[in-house]
């Protein structure tokens, strides 16, 4: 799995077994509990049959509504087949149909996303085929684009746009500049108390506000 230059941080890539529905099975997420959330086991040959049945499906849209469980269902089929047969030109073969390397390809690496950004598709925050886009990038460029797309209601489009500028060797910051985003604002809304604190604390120690949040915040994700 890749992570991010300095070896710290969250990881960027999927850490849970191919195939599994960890964020499919979640029922605070989905509404589905694990026993009925559809995994797909690369090392089994019938699972791995079933996985090719379910792409053609997917590429035909004839496997289900279009919601985003049923989306991250077919990556994860995508994904399956492609570990259980090797490569996505034998992949594409297995399923037949109108299925193509490029198909498999984008929606596997929607699949390979770290759990956190799954979660917001399953939720239904960010698009499927943003997220197909989102995959592009690589490293934590990842994140601030998925985080973009929820902060700044990024567009199918444009996040497109961004994922090429960044694989063009544009820095994600100013790719995300292009396209009216500041990266790292966010908007909350705090319960009066924490609020009338937080603004008692920045003047006593004569910081803005969002420099008290981001040190309180980075206390709390160390610990």
């Amino acid at each position: 799995m890749r992570r991010n230059g300095s070896g710290e941080g969250p990881p960027t890539d999927r850490e849970s077994p191919v195939g599994q529905p960890v964020v499919r099975g979640d029922a605070r997420v989905t509404g589905q509990q694990a026993d009925e959330a559809k995994a797909f086991d690369p090392d089994d040959p019938e699972s791995v049959a079933e996985a090719a049945d379910t792409v053609r499906q997917f590429a035909e849209n004839t496997a289900g509504s279009e919601d985003n469980v049923f989306m991250l269902r077919g990556a994860a089929a995508c994904a399956a087949l492609v570990r259980g047969v090797g490569s996505y030109k034998a992949a594409a073969e297995e399923s037949g149909g109108e299925v193509t390397v490029a198909f498999i390809r984008k929606w596997a690496r929607v699949h390979d996303l770290p759990q956190s950004i799954r979660r917001y598709v399953a939720m239904g925050k960010i698009a499927p085929t943003a997220a197909k886009h989102i995959a592009r990038v690589d490293g934590e460029e990842r994140f601030q684009l998925a985080w973009a797309v929820l902060d700044s209601d990024l567009t199918v489009r444009e996040v497109r746009s961004v994922a090429s500028e960044v694989n063009g060797g544009t820095p994600v910051e100013r790719a995300l500049s292009n396209h009216g985003v500041t990266p790292g604002e966010l908007t909350l809304s705090l319960p009066s108390e924490t609020y009338r604190e937080l603004r008692r604390a920045a003047a006593m120690e004569g910081k803005q506000p969002e420099d008290v949040v981001a040190d309180a915040l980075e206390t709390w994700m160390e610990e």
